[in-house]
């Protein structure tokens, strides 16, 4: 029986020995917290640089912005004035502004179209989108370079597109109550057309910024 009790207690001796070498030994714990540690940092580096460099782009603001257009549109159309077409026709506008901003500016049609509709030429006949929308556009300079368009008149783009979409809107409403707009011309139409006028025109300025339009209108006015 002393030698079996000598075997067993042999056996648990090196049972304690072999739990020793299986335990995880502190340096792996050490590890595993630094681990934590480093994901820790790294999710702040994500949620600190990283998001700033996207929610600080900024440089999507400027001439590229043009949702500021849209608060100078309603203060000139007043109560034809509606937001959900300002918004359509400047996410349009957003959307394809290069292109737009490269065709050609037909100045003598939109002389013609704003003799017709505010020089007194009686706006006779029925009134097509196009013509309301340069005759519009036409307006918005005219007010823009003499300083009748209040706080827009010392805007830039988004004064100034902003400006004849108001002026396209109560232009279409005004023909409309008299029953001169051509069928298939719209409101949402009109508007577009004075927006696309006015950003080529403005574009067509650039290099002398508000005093380029000043020329521009010189030339047409």
């Amino acid at each position: 029986m002393s030698y079996e009790r000598g075997r067993y207690s042999d056996q648990e001796d090196n049972y304690g020995s072999r739990r020793q070498q299986d335990e995880p030994d502190e340096p792996r714990q050490e590890r595993y917290v630094a681990s934590q540690e480093d994901y820790g940092s790294g999710q702040q580096a994500y949620g600190g640089a990283g998001n700033n460099n996207y929610g600080g782009g900024v440089g999507y603001g400027g001439d590229d912005d043009l949702s500021g257009a849209a608060r100078h549109a309603q203060q000139h159309a007043g109560d034809s004035g509606d937001s959900n077409l300002f918004s359509s026709v400047l996410n349009h506008l957003g959307q394809n502004k290069q292109n737009i901003g490269n065709q050609q500016l037909d100045e003598q049609d939109a002389v013609q179209s704003h003799q017709q509709f505010f020089g007194g030429g009686g706006g006779s006949g029925q009134a097509g989108a196009g013509a309301m929308g340069s005759a519009a556009a036409m307006q918005a300079l005219k007010m823009f370079t003499e300083g009748g368009g209040g706080d827009s008149s010392s805007g830039g783009q988004n004064a100034f597109i902003g400006m004849a979409m108001g002026q396209a809107s109560k232009l279409f409403d005004q023909q409309s109550s008299q029953g001169n707009v051509s069928s298939g011309a719209s409101k949402q139409s009109a508007i577009q057309q004075a927006a696309e006028m006015a950003l080529k025109m403005y574009m067509k300025s650039q290099g002398g910024g508000s005093s380029g339009l000043m020329g521009l209108a010189s030339k047409f006015l």
